[in-house]
């Protein structure tokens, strides 16, 4: 009886459809906190005449986990509870963590006037928030074939800014109508609720939903699961000491700065230059958001696949470069609300694009063998450009004028797009699958 109940719950490994599912739900638990981490509290901070010093600080703490997650992600290579999955078990962990750390973020006590306490707060919840994505990111690796990699990662970025809008939209309204206990204890009763999806989707049918239920682990994960802390090692070593892996870094480093960079300027630029409160400016950021990620979702992944991923991704760095110059030759019209609004829509839209394809891109060179760590190396560095980017707000604005800050944002687009240019992802691909074969070969004949 409990075998017929189990084969009638739904396995990742048995459906693409399912496999959608829930990466869009995850990845939709993970944009709830970052709508208000990193665009709802900033703004709001900024129209209650917070420093750009103190909004920096917080921008910093948020983002500062998120180059943590290759301390977690070994461990997720090489410890898990194999009859549950391999990136199940920890996925059920870590999205549980972010539920109740924004629960007990709810409560910092007059966060205005405890600016450390907000520091402090938001730097919890990003711990589970960038653990909850290094345990998804593997678990992608491990469960989407080649062919629906592009499509998932549409799906997944899609969803996640779908998340961060609706987030930003609620979080904003909930803390300007009421305080801010109710408006983050909501986006936490949203994230508890999504716990339910990866407790009852197993990675394999063989396996078990819960500890104490029946099942066994799949041969195929026995097999790809690395057993000592020397193999992985190992593996890593051998993944990131090609020349191309070292490229693809680099380019996740300098886009995804940039993309933060900017996007952290956008709030104080709008507040106390343009005239907007923080409540239109999250009205605003959430409506590119949320049409950003449904584009995404239905044309990001088809256009990757019908052109190709270097040709979009060239299109789209180029595309905001131009867009950008314009916003710095424009000056005039910076008080215009329809310009800056449409600018604002345009940009969102079109960065979506662009982080599906780098995105795509990193899953498509990982190692099934170290899945977690590979990929969460690449998105690290990525995170790492991020915390860099937001660092480089204070500086660069006691510094220099906004035009020239603008500037800068259209010239890191440049750079990120040369590395682009260097960058030859089908001989990586090629390069990560002779490595694993020939690490296999290892372990069957005992060298280790």
């Amino acid at each position: 009886m409990e075998l017929i109940k189990k084969r009638n719950l739904p396995a990742l490994a048995d459906s693409a459809k399912w496999r959608y599912f829930n990466f869009i739900a995850l990845y939709f638990a993970e944009g709830l906190p970052m709508g208000m981490l990193f665009i709802g509290i900033p703004a709001w901070m900024a129209m209650n005449d917070k420093s750009i010093v103190e909004i920096g600080s917080f921008d910093v703490a948020c983002a500062l986990p998120w180059t943590f997650k290759f301390f977690v992600a070994p461990l997720m290579d090489r410890y898990t509870y194999l009859p549950m999955g391999r990136k199940r078990p920890w996925v059920i962990l870590c999205q549980t963590g972010l539920f109740l750390s924004m629960l007990g973020f709810a409560f910092v006590p007059d966060p205005l006037n405890n600016v450390h306490l907000l520091v402090i707060g938001g730097f919890i919840v990003s711990i589970f928030g960038a653990s909850q994505d290094a345990a998804t990111d593997g678990l992608a690796v491990d469960t989407v074939p080649a062919e629906e990699q592009a499509k998932t990662n549409a799906y997944m970025n899609g969803s996640r800014m779908i998340g961060s809008s609706f987030a930003l939209t609620i979080g904003t309204w909930l803390l300007t109508d009421y305080n801010f206990t109710i408006s983050v204890l909501a986006i936490a009763i949203l994230i508890g609720i999504i716990i339910f999806v990866p407790l009852l989707l197993r990675e394999q049918i063989s396996e078990r939903l819960f500890p104490w239920s029946t099942g066994e682990p799949d041969n195929n994960n026995e097999k790809l699961q690395i057993n000592s802390w020397s193999a992985m090692v190992r593996s890593l070593y051998m993944a990131f000491s090609l020349k191309n892996s070292f490229l693809l870094g680099l380019l996740l480093f300098t886009s995804q700065g940039a993309y933060n960079y900017f996007e952290k300027l956008l709030p104080i630029f709008a507040v106390k230059v343009s005239g907007w409160t923080n409540v239109y400016y999250s009205h605003v950021f959430s409506i590119a958001d949320l049409t950003g990620g449904i584009l995404g979702i239905l044309l990001g992944g088809w256009l990757i696949d019908r052109f190709g991923k270097k040709r979009m991704i060239y299109t789209y760095m180029f595309f905001i470069c131009i867009e950008t110059l314009l916003l710095v030759f424009m000056n005039k019209y910076w008080t215009n609300v329809p310009f800056l609004y449409g600018f604002i829509v345009i940009y969102r839209w079109v960065n979506a694009f662009a982080k599906i394809g780098v995105f795509a891109i990193a899953m498509q060179c990982c190692s099934k063998k170290v899945s977690a760590s590979q990929f969460t190396f690449y998105m690290t560095i990525g995170a790492l450009g991020s915390m860099v980017g937001a660092a480089l707000i204070a500086p660069v604005k006691s510094f220099f004028s906004w035009e020239i800050s603008f500037a800068i944002f259209a010239m890191l687009m440049l750079i990120s797009a040369l590395i682009l240019r260097l960058l030859n992802f089908h001989k990586l691909e090629q390069q990560i699958s002779d490595l694993a074969d020939l690490d296999s070969e290892r372990v069957a004949v005992g060298v280790s």
